[in-house]
Order: C-alpha cells, then sequence, then structure tokens
C-alpha cells in the first residue's frame, strides 16, 4: 500500500536488516524510528561475535550503506567484498559505524522494548483484510531503558526483530519439550545458541561431558570449538547426537553440498564429519536418537544432568553440559492483534512462505527473492523482513534481505523501479 512521505516508519530491531531498511527510508523522505531492545546495535550478531562467517562481507553490506559511511567519512576503509568476517568485524567495521551516522544516529531508540502492536481504533477481528484497516495509525507500547511504559504512534511498521534473540525450538521428540526442559530453559541451565567456547566460555565446558544436540551449521561450529577444547584440556568429552540415521546419516552430522561455492561452509560441513567419524577424537556421534527427558542433578549454579534418550542409545545417560542447537522460532507475540495470514508449517508470512516451496534446496545461495507481493499481508503497511520472514526456515540469506528491503520501498513508494542500491543516490535525506 502507497505511503507518501514523510509518514512515519517503525523499525522494530537494529540488527542488519533493521538498519538497512532505515537507511533506505531515509534517503526516501520518510520520519524514521528504530526500535532496539539491546543496549547496542545488532545485539544478535554480538551473541554469536567470535564466529566467522561463511559470506563474504560482499554479501552483507548494501551499497546504499557504504555510501552513507563515505558520505561521512571521506577516510572510511569498508572491509573487501571477498573477506570473511567474523560477526565481531562485521559490527566494528561496518554495522557500527553506519548505525553512527548523522543518518541513523538521530533515530536509533536502544534499550526499548516494543511489547506489542495494535491498529488504532480497530481490533484484529474487525474488517479482515479490508484496505480501509490503511486509514489507522499503528499503535505501539514501548517500553523504555528506565522501565517506564508509554504509548506511540506510526504510519507504517517493518519488524526486522530476527529469530535468533527469539524462543529457541524445544529439544523433545516432535518438536515439543523434553520432560523437565522447560524450567531448565527458564533457569538457563541449557544452552541454545553458540557459545565461546574457546574464549570466555572456555571453564564452563573445560574438563566437562558436554551432550551437543542438532545437524546444522551451528551444530557443527560448537563441535570444532568443542574438539579444540578437548586437545588441550584433558578430560572433556562430548556426545553429539542427531534424529537422523541410517544412510541419511552415513557421511556424518552435516550435509556437504556438491561445489559448495562457499568454501568456509564446506571446510566447517567436512571437519565436523569428519569429527564425528572418528572416536579418537574425543566425539562420540550418535546418530537416531531424540531426547525424551532431561534432570538437573547435582546442585549449586551450574547442574548436571541425567538425559533420558530414545534411540540406538535408549536410556539414561549422565552429562554435565548441554548444548541444544535445534534451531529457532519467530517469536509473533509482537504482531498478534494485527491481521498477519502465516504459514502453518512455518509460521512465515503465507505468501512468502508459499513462495518459497518451490526451492528447497539446502544451499541458502540459491534462495531468491520471490517478488514484492510476496512481502504483503492481509494488514496494510506491516511488513516481515529478515530471517523472520522466514519463520522457521533456517536458510535465509542476508543478501535476500537487502532484495527484500529494495522490494517492500516499491510498495511503499508506489514505484515498481525504485532501486536506491543500484541508483547512485546522492547524501541529501529530506528534512
Amino acid at each position: 500500500m502507497a505511503v507518501d512521505t514523510p509518514a512515519k516508519i517503525a523499525i522494530l530491531g537494529a540488527g542488519p536488516i533493521g538498519l538497512e531498511a532505515a537507511l533506505y527510508a531515509r534517503f526516501l523522505g520518510y520520519e524514521v524510528v528504530i526500535y532496539e531492545a539491546g543496549s547496542h546495535v545488532a545485539e544478535a550478531v554480538r551473541q554469536w561475535g567470535h564466529v566467522r562467517m561463511f559470506t563474504p562481507f560482499g554479501m552483507n553490506r548494501s551499497p546504499l550503506g557504504l555510501r552513507a559511511l563515505h558520505a561521512q567519512d571521506e577516510g572510511y576503509a569498508p572491509p573487501g567484498d571477498n573477506e570473511l568476517l567474523t560477526g565481531r568485524e562485521w559490527i566494528e567495521r561496518y554495522l557500527a559505524p553506519l548505525a553512527q551516522t548523522d543518518l541513523l544516529a538521530d533515530h536509533l531508540r536502544l534499550g526499548t522494548r516494543v511489547i506489542r502492536v495494535g491498529k488504532g481504533e480497530i481490533h484484529k477481528g474487525e474488517m479482515p483484510g479490508h484496505d480501509d484497516r490503511g486509514d489507522w495509525p499503528f499503535r505501539l507500547l514501548v517500553r523504555g531503558p528506565d522501565g517506564t511504559e508509554r504509548l506511540e504512534e506510526a504510519d507504517l511498521l517493518i519488524d526486522a526483530t530476527g529469530v535468533f534473540a527469539a524462543p529457541p525450538k524445544w529439544c523433545g521428540y516432535g518438536g515439543i519439550p523434553a520432560v523437565g526442559e522447560m524450567d531448565l530453559r527458564e533457569s538457563g541451565a541449557i544452552e541454545y545458541r553458540l557459545p565461546e567456547i574457546l574464549g570466555r566460555d572456555r571453564s564452563h565446558y573445560s574438563g566437562k561431558h558436554t551432550l551437543l544436540i542438532g545437524a546444522g551449521y551451528s551444530a557443527a561450529t560448537n563441535a570444532i570449538a568443542l574438539a579444540r577444547l578437548i586437545r588441550e584440556m584433558p578430560g572433556t568429552r562430548v556426545t553429539w547426537i542427531t534424529r537422523c540415521e541410517g544412510p541419511a546419516a552415513a557421511g556424518g552430522p552435516m550435509t556437504v553440498i556438491t561445489g559448495d561455492r562457499l568454501p568456509e561452509r564446506e571446510r566447517l560441513a567436512r571437519e565436523a564429519n569428519a569429527l564425528a567419524a572418528d572416536p579418537a577424537t574425543g566425539i562420540n556421534y550418535w546418530p537416531g536418537n531424540v531426547v525424551e527427558a532431561i534432570e538437573a542433578t547435582g546442585s549449586g549454579e551450574q547442574p548436571s544432568f541425567q538425559v533420558l534418550l530414545a534411540g540406538p542409545q535408549e536410556g539414561k545417560h549422565a552429562f554435565d553440559r548441554i548444548i541444544a542447537n535445534v534451531g529457532f522460532t519467530p517469536d509473533r507475540s509482537l504482531y498478534e492483534e494485527l491481521q498477519v495470514h502465516e504459514c502453518y508449517a512455518s509460521f512465515g508470512p503465507m505468501k512468502l512462505a508459499a513462495a518459497l516451496l518451490g526451492s528447497e534446496s539446502a544451499d541458502c545461495l540459491d534462495q531468491k527473492t520471490c517478488g514484492a507481493k510476496t512481502l504483503l499481508n492481509p494488514e496494510p503497511n506491516f511488513y516481515i523482513l529478515g530471517a523472520k520472514s522466514y519463520g522457521r526456515k533456517s536458510n535465509f540469506l542476508l543478501s535476500v534481505g537487502l532484495q527484500q528491503i529494495r522490494e517492500v520501498f516499491t510498495i511503499i513508494g508506489d514505484r515498481e523501479t525504485l532501486d536506491l542500491y543500484g541508483s547512485g543516490v546522492g547524501f541529501q535525506p529530506a528534512q
């Protein structure tokens, strides 16, 4: 739905997509507010800042971002497009400087959480799918850094909060929580993300027996770090379980993409498989096992666990630590009072989810944007961009998110050919 400048756009999340979307909007003359619950930009990236990215810098920045940075500082030297940065390097050398430009700095609301979003005077069930719902502004219940709540309004709303900071999926069979898992998650006893195993979290895993769950690249990253810790610290052990078994697991936990165009990704997959194939590495790989129950044992702030497995290693097993790299699911509570048609399998917006069904490749590089119309929701002027738009699917690529930004503004600006990334636009945003 077309909206003229200087309408106000509320952008939820100051991660890579949120910042890039805000920059695009500022150049077009829209008023922008970027709400970020964390105390810094790119909070989710900071959580895995020690990890090196698969994709080169050239796939993780926009032409508009570089132009803005050069306009702010003629001496700015970006990373080379072929450089593979860690998350921290990406923040320090691109995302943080971008957020500090005159274009964005005054529009950031750090430490400010948007709790819920509604639509003016009308409720979710009123005027279903009707364009006239766009006549009402969005109402945002916002909690500031001091804990004070207030209401704010916006003409358009872009949810770019991603999924990494959202609740993870569960360990249990069938995707539900294992017995005992819910309380253990609440207490923080189980790790679901990417701890800094060879850095600040080293002592937590050193000399311990860790249960690693998952068959994705996060699990592979943790397995490689744990294998190094095993070599450096005797007494450290790892048991790695995955649901897959038989021929699917014969080559190891990881799928190796034939002719992988991302060498770092291929290296990671092959190294993880090699570790799983050789018990001498200290990693015991148990395919075909699932978690039925988890019980905390011992006392203190760092409990050990009794884990009940179903599968070839059926029975109870003792572990000191658990890392569950089981994926994430989008937090939809933000917009539960808006009219959003969601996919019943992925929880992503239905039009995009349906279009993505035609691309089930294991290689995220095969992902392409599916067209501006797939970003539309029944709720006028509400858009979900970035990783959250893929719902529970994990093959989102940041370069696709940048194209989503370009496409969504062809709708907002009502110009099919609008493309600031390719236009060589100058640096005079509307005041």
